[in-house]
């Protein structure tokens, strides 16, 4: 029987979520303690992978298992879990519903804080110069225009098509910090930090809105801005089709 298991998690402390060797990640601590729990060999897989540091609101996977029952289970993996990580809810599905595959969409929002804030230095970016958040809008409109993101891509990933489809991009003043939020059908290695970092040049006036046609239609990730730190960045929602989840 195929389940899903929906969690969060504070990507602090590990290496992102997909196993690596010799590193902590989140998929490792979650089928270690379903192994456990279940007395079998568990593999989960996730609806993405997130990198080190990142963080997640929302996170979707799969797994495989004879029946459960899916709030005892859900119980009891809490207690097993570090704080870092929580559980919301496990539920079964059809045979073939794959996390990843069957996703529609994902979104994505990174924080900035306009102040120096002692309680919120771990989860959002302190970024000390003034932004220009219209420009930053401007900039958002033009993403639509695209479909290959290459220039904002990690180098040497190994994937078919820089290609994704944008479907939302907009920046938000909340309170003492500035939100980015993005979402499209799949997003490439790196991609939403590298575009956070490319966004930060054009608020600050480092280079024009204009300029971000050229950066994209370059294909260069040298042509785009440094990566924003991974600890501002929340992988904030996933959407499936009501089929999977009602």
């Amino acid at each position: 029987m195929r389940y899903f298991i929906e969690l969060s998690y504070n990507g602090k402390s590990f290496h992102g979520w997909q196993n690596q060797p010799n590193a902590i990640t989140v998929q490792s601590i979650v089928e270690d303690a379903l192994s456990k729990l279940l007395s079998n060999d568990i593999s989960i897989v996730g609806a993405g992978r997130t990198d080190t540091g990142v963080h997640a609101q929302q996170m979707f996977a799969h797994f495989d298992s004879n029946q459960i029952d899916c709030e005892i289970i859900t119980f009891k993996l809490n207690s097993f879990l570090p704080k870092t990580i929580a559980i919301h809810n496990i539920f079964e599905v059809s045979e073939n519903a794959h996390a990843r595959f069957d996703a529609l969409s994902r979104s994505y929002i990174y924080r900035i804080s306009k102040v120096k804030d002692v309680f919120e230095f771990d989860n959002a970016y302190y970024f000390k110069n003034t932004l220009d958040v219209n420009l930053m809008n401007s900039a958002c409109r033009i993403l639509f225009d695209y479909k290959d993101f290459k220039c904002f891509s990690r180098t040497h990933t190994d994937v078919k098509t820089y290609n994704c489809k944008i479907m939302e991009a907009k920046w938000n003043e909340v309170d003492n910090e500035l939100h980015f939020h993005i979402k499209a059908d799949r997003f490439l290695r790196n991609m939403v930090r590298a575009i956070v970092g490319t966004m930060l040049d054009i608020g600050t006036k480092k280079i024009e809105v204009s300029k971000l046609h050229e950066i994209i239609e370059s294909r260069d990730r040298s042509q785009a801005g440094a990566s924003a730190p991974a600890h501002g960045l929340y992988l904030s929602k996933i959407e499936y089709s009501k089929e999977i989840i009602g």
